[in-house]
């Protein structure tokens, strides 16, 4: 019986050439494994140098206890030279344009002589703690300007998609010579209280005709907010976007004078069109002659210091807690003794507090 061959047959293949020269992967492999000292991040980061910045904030977001210790002394010697920024969060519901509005904030800046620092939170899956950090693929004009630089950081479990480290890359970003440092958030609402404790200047943005105007008026975020800009006035949006300005104005003046003697502004801007942009940066500049006049800026800055001294404390304890030995065990006991309904939270964490 003769045997059919069939008619799907794979054909020998061309064998296709490493794609990788050997020497340039044997030198990938020895730059990996070289550790700079403390002293070249310093003083590469103080030339303004991208690569060592970026490598100075991976080592502030690590939680490799080599890491930690090292980056502390790059902050440490990095301090010197900085506070010398002016830093705006930008917040919004998601939808609302935030990163078109940076890329063209951003290029507007650095077409006045600004060199510019995003710091872009990106929200991580509470599932795989997974964050897809896209941030420089939608800033596509701005990642390539020479006096700009995109940090997209993954938020983790922070309160309010603020990264847990932004504001130690905040110093590190200062000492490198950029001298605004625009901070993205995932914008939830009420809980973005962190980025208004690390920011000199809050900026709000909003869509008209999206049932904003009514969320707008509702206290909380909209206290905290220095300016809110209407984005995406453009198209036939353009009327909606005057009319929610007009509320939201009518709503700013139903709370009481800020601190800082300062009136919050409300203003329209297409940041696809780039109309209002100059205004926006006009408005941040009248409030920066303001509070610096007032000494509401120095002050403001001393106040968040204080903040961040007392949350780090709480941190710190709240780590060096759970990963006591002892608290670990009997942290398990008292689990099993509140599933089988012999004690109650409060107790279980008295008796633990007390180890």
């Amino acid at each position: 019986m003769i045997k059919k061959s069939s008619a799907l047959q794979e054909k020998q293949g061309v064998s296709q050439p490493e794609t990788t020269n050997k020497l340039s992967a044997e030198k990938i492999k020895k730059n990996r494994a070289k550790h700079n000292s403390v002293e070249e991040f310093v003083t590469h980061i103080l030339e303004g140098n991208i690569p060592f910045l970026s490598k100075a904030i991976t080592l502030v977001e690590s939680t490799n206890a080599k890491h930690q210790e090292k980056a502390n002394l790059i902050l440490e010697r990095c301090l010197p030279y900085a506070n010398n920024s002016v830093r705006i969060g930008i917040t919004g519901v998601p939808g609302v344009g935030k990163s078109t509005f940076i890329e063209a904030f951003g290029k507007h800046l650095t077409s006045l002589g600004k060199k510019v620092a995003v710091l872009a939170v990106d929200p991580s899956s509470s599932v795989n703690k997974g964050a897809i950090l896209g941030d420089k693929t939608r800033m596509e004009q701005l990642v390539t300007d020479p006096n700009a630089f995109i940090r997209p950081s993954a938020s983790g479990n922070s309160l309010g998609g603020v990264a847990q480290k932004t504001r130690e890359s905040i110093i590190l970003c200062e000492a490198a010579g950029f001298d605004t440092i625009l901070i993205e958030t995932v914008g939830v609402g009420q809980s973005e209280t962190l980025v208004h404790s690390m920011v000199d200047f809050f900026l709000l943005l909003k869509l008209s005709g999206a049932g904003d105007e009514l969320q707008g008026i509702k206290r909380g975020i909209i206290e905290m907010a220095d300016a809110i800009v209407i984005n995406k006035a453009d198209g036939g949006n353009e009327k909606n976007a005057k009319l929610a300005k007009v509320e939201f104005n009518r709503a700013l003046h139903l709370y009481p004078l800020k601190e800082s003697n300062w009136q919050p502004k409300v203003l329209t801007a297409s940041a696809l069109n780039n109309l209002g942009i100059d205004k926006v940066y006009a408005i941040i500049q009248e409030y920066l002659q303001l509070t610096k006049e007032n000494n509401f800026f120095t002050n403001k800055r001393n106040e968040q210091n204080k903040f961040w001294l007392l949350s780090t404390i709480e941190q710190e304890l709240k780590a060096n807690f759970y990963n006591n030995p002892k608290i670990k065990k009997a942290l398990e006991k008292e689990i099993s003794e509140l599933e089988k309904q012999k004690t109650t939270p409060f107790n279980a964490a008295k008796r633990l507090l007390n180890i």
